[in-house]
């Protein structure tokens, strides 16, 4: 605990806002935008790609809400503009009925995929350009750090 103490209260604090005024004047630079007619804000794209990279296409509705940092009643309201727009359909679980899974239609495959190759595209120009690849590894390893002691904190409460 001594190395984290040598740190001085005032750049701690400048630390975590360089963090956070990265992120806030990054995100926008990375939005993919409309994609075949379809507007696709953020938690909309998070959504897709989640749904893209796992296998059968297809995540609980419940997991997908926390994943994306819903909470279950906003999360179902994106869902049925995401169902609207037929990008995701609801199926009801077969072994429980109490479980609904968001799943991929083909149009959601289509314009996720090219919402992905758009994203890919800033990516490369504002993420990793800017870092290199090495420097972009690491913040994504120390992020993920951050990202898994948050969670164990929060499963703790």
């Amino acid at each position: 605990m001594a190395a984290e103490s040598a740190v001085d209260d005032r750049e701690l604090v400048t630390w975590w806002g360089l963090v956070v005024e990265a992120y806030a004047r990054t995100t926008p630079l990375l939005q993919v935008g409309p994609v075949a007619g379809v507007d696709i804000p953020g938690p909309w794209f998070e959504v897709l790609l989640r749904l893209l990279r796992t296998p059968g296409r297809q995540l609980p509705m419940t997991q997908l809400a926390h994943d994306v940092a819903l909470s279950s009643g906003g999360f179902t309201k994106l869902a049925d503009r995401m169902v609207r727009a037929g990008l995701i359909e609801r199926q009801v679980s077969v072994e429980d009925r109490r479980v609904v899974f968001a799943v991929l239609t083909e149009q959601g495959v289509a314009v996720g995929e090219e919402a992905q190759r758009l994203h890919v595209v800033a990516l490369r120009q504002h993420f990793l350009a800017p870092l290199g690849v090495r420097r972009a590894g690491e913040l994504a390893s120390l992020m993920r750090v951050l990202r898994d002691a948050s969670e164990a904190q929060r499963g703790a409460v």
